[in-house]
């Protein structure tokens, strides 16, 4: 897997801050995911490992057309560069 990384989509709010509900037609899906899993990380030019800036269990957040989309037990993820994701959230 090298710098690559699975991400499971976290769920979109259903209402708005006002209060309204937000019909399924009208979501985009969610640029906010939890980390499942890393790869070990990038192999420089020097023959070295760059380790992962992020670990498995960061909530972080992605660009909307970030990875590849995958099924995995009936659950939506992403595998995705590391160089994809925007933030790590606190």
């Amino acid at each position: 897997m090298n710098d690559r990384v699975l991400v499971k989509r976290l769920e979109s709010e259903e209402k708005t801050a006002g209060g309204l509900y937000i019909p399924d037609t009208a979501k985009e899906k969610p640029s906010k995911g939890e980390v499942v899993a890393v790869g070990p990380g990038k192999i420089a030019e020097n023959g070295s490992r760059v380790a992962m800036a992020v670990k498995k269990g960061d909530e972080v957040l992605f660009n909307k057309y970030a990875g590849t989309e995958i099924k995995l037990d009936g659950v939506d993820h992403l595998v995705m560069r590391e160089e994809d994701i925007l933030a790590i959230i606190d």
